[in-house]
Order: C-alpha cells, then structure tokens, then sequence
C-alpha cells in the first residue's frame, strides 16, 4: 500500500518508520540535530511549500534513509495509513 503525502508524492508503507509532528518533535536538540544533518546530505524532500507540519521518516530497501516533510497533520496522515483503525479493533 501506498500513503499520499501532499501534492504529487506518494510513498510505500512499508518503508515508513515513523510518521512525526513537526513542531513538537523539534523541541528535542537530538530531532533538531538529525533533521539538520539529512538537510545537509541531500535527504530531506520538501512535498509542499506551504507551512510543514509533520514529517515522514523512511528507510528503503537499500538502508537509504529520507525525510519528507508534509504540509499534511501527522493525525490525517495516520488515519491515511489505517493504522488508528487497526488499534481500535484490539
């Protein structure tokens, strides 16, 4: 399955490791650190040019690593995934 990102991205699910609200997930230096630091190795992909709210962490089948960042709410984005639903049913 695939999870729409904003605008004209579209990414696998099962590449996803973690999907990540932007302005709370800042607040720790070590996310400020890390996000700097794939900004600078060409491994950040800006889906929007609109206000970012969250980000999308993925790894695929190489071990590369990409962050995309979303204009899109990490709440919408995980309704998206169906995986809220999945826990309801527990």
């Amino acid at each position: 399955m695939y999870l729409h990102l904003g605008q004209d991205t579209v990414i696998k699910m099962d590449e996803i490791i973690g999907i990540f609200d932007l302005e709370t997930s800042t607040i720790s230096k070590i996310s400020r650190e890390y996000l700097a630091d794939a900004q600078k190795n060409g491994r950040v992909v800006n889906v929007s040019m609109e206000m970012p709210k969250s980000f999308v962490l993925c790894c695929d089948e190489n071990g590369v690593t990409t962050v995309y960042i979303s204009q899109i709410s990490t709440t919408t984005l995980l309704k998206r995934t169906g995986f809220v639903e999945g826990l309801s049913n527990l």
